[in-house]
C-alpha cells in the first residue's frame, strides 16, 4: 500500500516525539476553537490529500464560506499543487509534501481528508496525535480492523472522526427518517436504496482519482464500496445504530474491459429482526442517481433528489409528491456542520456523519465484500465496545 501523502512524517509509533512537538506549537484545542469562532475568527483546516475529485468541490465552494480559512494543503504530487494551485488561484505556500511538516507550520484547527480510503486510517492517526479533529470523504475507511483502530484512537486522542457523505446533506433523506421517527410509516418492513452512476471513467473522473478508485488495495472494492456505503449509512441511521444479523451480498462485472479488478456492480442484503434492506450500488445506472424507499407498516416514503418526496399513509387514497423543508444552516453542508461539532453545538454520536454510525457501516461494508468473495451469507457478530 503506497503512503506518498505522508512522506517525511514522523512515525506513529514515536508518540514521545509527537508529545514534544505538542507542548512546542501549541496546536488548537476544542475549547480553543470555540473561542476563536465565538470571536468570529474563521475555523482554521487543512486538506489531507489531492487524489479524491471530491476536493474540487470542496474548493469550488470555500469563497462562499467565510467562516472557513483554508491554511494548508499536504500532498506529496507537484502536478496535483499545479493542477488545484492554477485552477483556484491557491498560492504556492499553501502547498506541503508531509502532513507533519503542514500541521505543525499552519496550526489547523481541524484536518480535511481526500486521499485514497486506503489512507484515511494513517491520516487519522497522525492528526489525532496533534489532538486535530477529522473528517474524511466517505467511506470511513476500507476495512473493520481499520474502523475498530480509528476508534481507538479517537478515543484515546479525544477527536471528533466524522465521516462527510453527500447524501448527508439532502433535505429529503431528513425527511424521510422523520416520517419514520415520528411513527407516521409505522414500523420500518423495507427499505431499498439505489446510488450510484455510469461509471467513474465514463463520468471522466481526473486519472489520480480513477486510478484508486479501481484499485482493491485502495478502494477496498469497486461499485460495492464507493456507492454501497451510501445506503449501508442510511440504513444504519434508519435504525438508530443497530447491526444487522445478516450480510449477504452479490457483485457483478458487467465491463470487465474497464473494471478488470474491482466489481462495477453490487447488491447488498441487510436483514433484522422485523426489517430488511436492499441496497443497489453500481457504475451501470444510465444516469446518476442517489435516491431511497423507505415501507413501513403503515406507509411510505420515497426520496427523490435532495428535496422532493413521495409519500403514502395509512388512510390516503393516493400517494403525494412534497418539497420538502431544507435543513437548518448546521445540517446543510459538510463545512457548517464541522464547525457546529467543533464548537458544542452538535454531538456527532448516531447520526449519518458520526463515528460510531461509521464503524458499523463498516462492519457491514467488510461483511458484505466477504460475502461476495465467497458466495455466503455473513452473520454478524456484536462488536467490541
Amino acid at each position: 500500500m503506497k503512503n506518498k501523502l505522508f512522506a517525511g512524517s514522523f512515525l506513529i509509533g514515536h508518540a514521545f516525539i509527537f508529545s514534544v512537538v505538542l507542548s512546542a506549537v501549541g496546536l488548537a484545542t476544542s475549547q480553543d476553537v470555540r473561542a476563536a469562532q465565538s470571536d468570529g475568527a474563521p475555523l482554521r483546516v487543512a486538506i489531507v490529500g489531492l487524489e479524491h475529485g471530491h476536493v474540487d468541490g470542496f474548493l469550488h465552494a470555500l469563497p462562499a464560506h467565510k467562516e472557513v480559512e483554508l491554511v494548508g494543503i499536504a500532498d506529496a504530487d507537484p502536478a496535483l499543487w499545479k493542477k488545484y494551485g492554477s485552477k483556484f488561484s491557491l498560492p504556492d505556500t499553501l502547498f506541503y509534501k508531509s502532513m507533519a511538516n503542514m500541521i505543525e507550520r499552519c496550526h489547523p484547527q481541524a484536518i480535511l481528508v481526500y486521499t485514497p480510503v486506503s489512507e484515511h486510517r494513517h491520516a487519522i492517526e497522525i492528526a489525532a496525535q496533534y489532538g486535530l479533529p477529522v473528517m474524511v470523504e466517505k467511506p470511513l475507511t476500507i476495512s473493520l480492523d481499520d474502523a475498530l483502530a480509528i476508534r481507538n484512537v479517537a478515543r484515546d486522542h479525544h477527536i471528533p472522526v466524522l465521516v462527510n457523505y453527500e447524501t448527508t446533506w439532502y433535505a429529503s433523506n431528513r425527511a424521510a427518517y422523520d416520517e419514520a421517527r415520528n411513527g407516521d410509516l409505522g414500523a420500518i418492513r423495507r427499505v431499498v436504496v439505489h446510488d450510484g452512476h455510469q461509471g467513474p471513467k465514463e463520468i471522466g473522473v481526473p486519472p489520480e482519482f480513477l486510478n484508486w478508485l479501481i484499485d482493491p488495495a485502495q478502494n477496498g472494492a469497486g461499485a460495492l464500496y464507493d456507492f454501497g456505503c451510501y445506503g449501508v449509512d442510511l440504513m444504519t441511521w434508519l435504525m438508530h445504530g443497530e447491526a444487522p444479523l445478516t450480510v449477504t451480498a452479490v457483485t457483478t462485472h458487467d465491463k470487465p474491459e474497464i473494471y478488470p479488478r474491482v466489481d462495477d456492480d453490487a447488491t447488498i442484503v441487510l436483514t433484522y429482526p422485523h426489517a430488511q434492506a436492499v441496497i443497489q450500488a453500481s457504475w451501470n445506472w444510465p444516469f446518476s442517481r442517489k435516491d431511497m424507499e423507505v415501507y413501513g407498516a403503515k406507509g411510505y416514503a420515497i426520496t427523490v433528489g435532495a428535496d422532493q418526496m413521495r409519500i403514502r399513509h395509512e388512510h390516503d387514497t393516493e400517494e403525494r409528491s412534497i418539497t420538502v423543508s431544507p435543513l437548518g444552516q448546521t445540517q446543510d453542508n459538510s463545512l457548517d456542520y464541522l464547525a457546529a461539532v467543533l464548537n458544542g453545538k452538535i454531538a456527532p454520536k448516531g447520526d449519518l456523519s458520526a463515528l460510531d454510525t461509521n464503524v458499523i457501516v463498516m462492519q457491514i461494508l467488510d461483511a458484505a465484500r466477504e460475502s461476495a468473495r465467497t458466495g455466503r451469507t455473513v452473520r454478524l457478530a456484536k462488536l467490541p465496545d
